[in-house]
């Protein structure tokens, strides 16, 4: 893997909305973005333990929903955490440093994350989750993301290390993988994808997480960086993509658990233009309904479709 340097990397910044990395003078320009069939390429660079990229799942979701015909979206590894060794030179030293500065951009956010997993339970990198993603991409795009979601759900709702082997298979388990291919692929051509996904970023100058690319098939880019409010993520789609059509979220309160199986009181209230006390009512009444469940977490609440 590519050699860590000693930089502030696991701090993010609430209002940049940026867990950052080194800054790289490379030209992004030169770098051009594979263009599938949809209008506009997204190409979204991000890491399994960044708070800030967990602070932008309403905005994407909702852009899924609203705008998912127009777009087609490739996640990319940033390597956040090669190992706690470069990271004696920072503000954060040790995992127990990460816990309540973790709690305080959850809080920003107002997506729910329990620091405490660095307490009780710290991760020794983010690479494992990272090259276990690869591996699943090889399997099922579809079921990747499921993945990936549920293995964020675990580390920053349930206090979970995932980056150790049983959590992961676990995670893979629940969302449909196959857990002995899985093991195989981390082992062998998902280091080899994610080392690609590292060496891309540096050419393109990711210099933070989140970083999304949208490019149209002419060539036009532009660069989405950091947390930022829906309206920015659908202007800068719109710029790209001219003649796209917002299309009306029509699913009742319960359909839309029928799109994602589970949803924080943040991001239901995004998608449904509400604030998070009206959001929390909403999804307080679909419990007593019994047509979901949920988790209590320390921070906040995930709802999960029976």
């Amino acid at each position: 893997m590519s050699e860590a340097v000693n930089l502030n990397t696991l701090i993010c910044y609430p209002e940049a909305g940026i867990c950052e990395v080194p800054e790289i003078k490379t030209n992004v320009s030169d770098k051009k973005v594979s263009q599938g069939n949809k209008p506009v390429h997204i190409l979204y660079y991000t890491d399994p333990i960044c708070s800030a990229c967990w602070g932008i799942e309403p905005q994407l979701r909702k852009l899924n929903l609203e705008y998912g015909e127009y777009y087609e979206i490739e996640y990319k590894m940033g390597g956040l955490l090669p190992s706690w060794d470069c990271e004696h030179e920072s503000k954060i030293g040790n995992p127990a440093d990460l816990a309540h500065h973790w709690e305080e951009v959850g809080d920003y956010y107002g997506m729910p994350i329990d620091g405490d997993v660095w307490l009780e339970d710290p991760l020794s990198s983010s690479y494992p989750p990272s090259i276990a993603f690869k591996a699943a991409q090889l399997q099922d795009d579809a079921k990747s993301l499921l993945f990936f979601r549920r293995m964020k759900e675990m580390l920053f709702l349930e206090k979970i290390n995932i980056a150790k082997w049983k959590w992961i298979e676990k995670a893979a388990q629940e969302t449909g993988l196959d857990t002995e291919l899985l093991k195989n692929d981390v082992e062998g051509d998902a280091q080899r994808l994610f080392q690609e996904d590292l060496d891309i970023s540096k050419h393109m100058g990711v210099r933070g997480f989140p970083t999304l690319f949208f490019s149209n098939a002419e060539g036009n880019q532009m660069i989405l960086y950091g947390v930022r409010p829906y309206k920015d993520f659908e202007q800068v789609l719109q710029k790209v993509c001219p003649q796209a059509v917002k299309q009306p979220i029509t699913e009742t309160h319960e359909g839309l658990f029928n799109h994602y199986t589970t949803l924080t009181t943040r991001e239901f209230a995004v998608i449904t233009d509400r604030n998070d006390n009206e959001a929390l009512e909403i999804l307080n009444s679909l419990f007593k309904l019994k047509y979901i469940d949920k988790y209590l977490s320390k921070k906040g609440t995930l709802w999960i479709k029976k």
